[in-house]
């Protein structure tokens, strides 16, 4: 089954000593499904494991994606404006593109299931194929 992941268990697991890096670790072995990481999520993870776990990090975490052990897809023009759409619905919330991205592709791969810390966000806004998202590690 896929899991579309966010951009906080991707630090953490690039991260060693972040509390969290063995529980992500553990997940991510275990799960035999596909792993589909959000073109727009690979750029904050960068950003966020050059600032946290420095330069070596963001260089495994490049690696990872040139083995392709993530599917990175890009959206389309209207994967866009459903994500438009979404951050109008949720206007509260000030969702970025990365969360925006995580749902729109959650629903083209018909998936509510979501690897991510960002329980506020992802508790609240709906799968736009209804329903509720199931947030890894949280609900595991």
């Amino acid at each position: 089954m896929t899991v579309i992941v966010d951009a906080a268990p991707l630090v953490a697991l690039g991260d060693a000593r972040d509390p969290q890096h063995d529980a992500i670790l553990g997940i991510l072995e275990a799960e035999a499904g596909r792993l589909v990481v959000p073109a727009p999520v690979t750029a904050e993870v960068d950003h966020l494991l050059r600032r946290h776990g420095g330069p070596q990090a963001a260089r495994r975490f490049l690696e990872d994606l040139v083995e392709a052990r993530f599917d990175v897809p890009t959206l389309s023009r209207d994967e866009y404006e459903m994500a438009l759409a979404t951050h109008n619905k949720y206007a509260d919330l000030d969702l970025g593109l990365a969360d925006l991205s995580v749902v729109v592709l959650a629903y083209r791969y018909r998936t509510r299931r979501l690897l991510t810390f960002d329980d506020r966000h992802f508790r609240t806004v709906e799968p736009l194929q209804g329903g509720t998202f199931s947030l890894f590690p949280a609900d595991a």
